[in-house]
């Protein structure tokens, strides 16, 4: 029997802040759109640049981190796997949404902080990981 892989792994900018709600059964969730961008050249040698929109779901203490450290305009590295979501609305239209549910952040830029003791919190926070810990 053969194992499937689905792994992503991300450097961008945070396109808004992160946004942090619960579960009904009270588990975090925090989310957020982290813009990739990418740049080339073509065969005359014009560059030419590309922003792809991804949109990260973490959970748990992770959800929690992302929501404490994290602000618009932040570089990260997201490490996680591709989830598609699948819903319809109220007027029975179907909805798909493809999202990146992440399992290891990183801080790649520092940030101004306000507070000198919250700055030596993050650096102390350099990088999260989520062991696992998936609601489903």
């Amino acid at each position: 029997m053969s194992r499937g892989l689905n792994k992503v792994m991300l450097i961008g900018h945070l396109g808004r802040d992160p946004e942090m709600r619960y579960t009904p059964s009270g588990k975090p969730v925090t989310t957020f759109s982290l813009a990739v961008s990418r740049t080339w050249n073509s065969g005359d040698g014009e560059r030419h640049s590309e922003t792809e929109w991804f949109n990260i779901v973490a959970w748990g203490n992770l959800a929690e981190i992302c929501k404490q450290y994290l602000s618009k305009g932040q570089q990260v590295y997201i490490e996680g796997r591709l989830q598609t979501r699948r819903w319809e609305d109220k007027e029975g239209v179907k909805h798909t949404s493809v999202e990146v549910v992440a399992s290891e952040m990183m801080i790649l830029d520092r940030r101004e902080s306000n507070s000198q003791e919250a700055s030596q919190e993050a650096e102390n926070i350099e990088a999260a990981s989520l062991d696992d810990e998936f609601p489903f």
